[in-house]
């Protein structure tokens, strides 16, 4: 009979060896379909096996369990590895050796996953780099993270369904309740009642109090900007924007020990923005947080995990801190580097003089071992500045004013007076424009933007155009347009084939899309592989083709990273033609807006820059802080 520490030193093996296979399989480009669904199954078995036997030693402290995951849905296939090293019944999470591919690319090598409880991530990187498999391969715990680690993960909008915001926020939580209970029944069954985790639990079943339920959901989903009458509608009668928000939501109302959010403000307004800034401020547990918003990370996060060159690194601080460190760490290490290359150069000089004189080759000899020396040890590299991609809007003709001009505008989707959104609006949009419109969600901020293009007409008065008026918009389904079966290059070749006044060769479309940061190998990738921050740079690259003299951009910054907000930024603030803008990020709008106007059933400038607003905005909602 074979006994229980051999049980388990083989379950331990066994997931060494399948990891490796795994490893290999990724290397070979993925494999079959079938290939990777025995590998799964025997993910399982072996992880089974695993839990089995330590669940018989009882001996958890010692554990250093492996774990690999595959996942292949959707056309992605995803492959992870991973050692969990510190102990199956810690808060914290230590993970060694963690390893990610996507699709045959391997997108992080061999790095460490530390997560502290109080602790608050901001995970940062450029697109395409992986943040959002990162966060996937956590949630689905494709990596070994142990069962009663209760965890939620912000990827998808709540389903539609006839349940109200209310009970749909609601529902989730009894369900975990449940869940809970039996945890607790089968730890007290098979561990006894010395178990730590059991404290764990008992502290979370008394938080979740079902006697106030219905007071804290209403609480969070009034903070994200639901009325009354909102709560009450079900999530079949509300927009993809707003059952993100009950998802949201929910998460909040959760309360798990990892909470996992990828750009959690993406369908927020500002003012929901600040709330859900200052609520999770104060989030005691473990938060991953994926956001493209400096002013959000800075307000939110206690360290900072930036994803660069497939590794993770962790810093201390805030995202200013980070950027601090960074700087500091790059010139110190670029001094170092330029000071080893000084001195390689002094001694290659110094052998190299000496020549073959008898005096002097003694003296060389010692020379050359210093310089073996130096490099056995490992020489300092230079500063690695990881790409990022620079564009400009196309230089355009200013028209003269008046450019868009409202007179005496009202509207409303019904066409009845009692509902008009907006009454008696005049104004004008002209190419020296620099305008951000801001207000809560329902304002009617899209609606106007909506005017300005001819996709709505108004109820009462006119909106005028200047005939040579073009228009570059931007808005949240933009990417909609792209042919996710067909690779960038071609797309672009089809939309704007050759004719006898528009000509461009293969090479000069590959020079354009560099331009937007899509260069190399993703030129021939099919778009439906691309992240949403990658397709929204190929939007941006269509809009260019357009050459605008004016641009209307609706929340422009929802999936681009921090890099590409800052590429943006720079592309408006030297573009020659108007701007009007609507967006969450402060930092965005600070860089590019001359004017803040705020829409809500009318419009008013506001007398201030953003940073005003924000403040304005926090101390209007002070009752709603956690």
């Amino acid at each position: 009979m074979v006994s229980e520490s051999k049980a388990a030193e083989k379950a331990e093996k066994a997931a060494s060896r399948l990891a490796k296979k795994v490893a290999k399989n990724v290397a070979n480009g993925g494999g079959d379909d079938d290939s990777a669904s025995d590998v799964a199954s025997a993910s399982g078995s072996a992880l089974d096996l695993t839990k089995l036997a330590l669940g018989s030693t009882g001996d958890l402290t010692k554990l250093a369990g492996s774990a690999m995951g595959v996942s292949a849905t959707e056309g992605v296939s995803r492959c992870v590895t991973g050692v969990l090293t510190s102990r199956l019944t810690s808060r914290d999470i230590k993970i060694d050796g963690f390893t990610l591919g996507l699709n045959g690319v391997e997108l992080i090598q061999d790095c460490a996953i530390e997560l502290t409880i109080g602790r608050r991530y901001g995970l940062i990187g450029q697109n395409g780099c992986g943040k959002t498999n990162f966060l996937c391969s956590l949630a689905e715990k494709e990596v070994p993270i142990p069962d009663h680690m209760d965890l939620y993960h912000l990827h998808t909008e709540a389903e539609p369904s006839p349940k109200t915001a209310l009970d749909s926020v609601i529902d989730y939580i009894r369900e975990e309740l449940k869940k809970l209970e039996a945890l607790e029944e089968h730890i007290m069954t098979e561990f006894g009642p010395e178990d730590e985790r059991l404290e764990a639990i008992y502290s979370r079943l008394e938080e979740i109090d079902p006697n106030t339920f219905e007071s804290r959901a209403a609480e969070l989903l009034h903070g994200l900007g639901f009325s009354s009458k909102m709560m009450a509608k079900s999530t079949k009668d509300m927009s993809g924007g707003w059952r993100m928000r009950v998802a949201l939501a929910r998460a909040l109302f959760v309360r798990p020990t990892l909470l996992l959010l990828d750009e959690p403000t993406n369908h927020l307004d500002l003012e929901a923005c600040v709330w859900l800034e200052e609520y999770l401020s104060h989030y005691n547990r473990c938060l991953i947080l994926i956001s493209h918003s400096q002013d959000f990370l800075n307000g939110v996060c206690t360290h900072i995990i930036w994803l660069t060159n497939k590794k993770l690194t962790y810093y201390t601080g805030n995202y200013d801190t980070y950027v601090k460190t960074v700087a500091e760490q790059n010139i110190i290490q670029q001094k170092k580097y330029e000071k080893e290359q000084d001195d390689i150069k002094h001694i290659k000089q110094f052998i190299s003089s000496c020549g073959t004189y008898s005096n002097l080759v003694k003296q060389a000899k010692s020379k050359q071992k210093i310089l073996d020396k130096m490099y056995a040890a490992g020489l300092t590299p230079p500063i690695n500045v990881e790409t990022t991609f620079k564009f400009t809007f196309p230089d355009c003709d200013k028209l003269p004013p008046p450019v868009l001009p409202f007179i005496d505008v009202s509207f409303a989707y019904s066409g009845l007076k009692e509902d008009y959104l907006y009454k008696n609006l005049d104004f004008g949009v002209d190419c020296d424009s620099r305008i951000a419109l801001v207000g809560p969600n329902g304002a009617g901020k899209s609606t106007l933007l909506k005017l300005m293009t001819g996709d709505l007409s108004p109820t009462e008065g006119t909106v005028s155009r200047h005939m040579h008026l073009s228009v570059g918009k931007y808005h949240q389904h933009s990417v909609e347009v792209l042919d996710n079966t067909a690779t960038c290059l071609d797309f672009f070749r089809q939309s704007y084939p050759n004719t006898a006044t528009f000509k461009r060769e293969v090479d000069e479309w590959r020079s354009f899309l560099g331009r937007y940061g899509v260069s190399g190998k993703m030129q021939t990738m099919k778009i439906g592989q691309l992240s949403e921050g990658q397709k929204s740079r190929l939007v941006f690259a269509m809009i260019c083709m357009g050459k605008p003299n004016l641009l209307l951009l609706d929340e422009p910054t929802n999936h681009l990273d921090l890099e590409a907000i800052d590429a943006l930024a720079e592309a408006i603030k030297i573009f020659n033609g108007g701007l009007v803008l609507v967006s969450h990020d402060f930092r965005l709008i600070d860089q590019v807006a001359e004017q803040i106007w705020v829409c809500d059933r009318t419009l008013s400038v506001w007398k201030g820059d953003i940073r005003a607003y924000k403040a304005h905005l926090k101390s209007t909602m002070t009752h709603y802080k956690k």
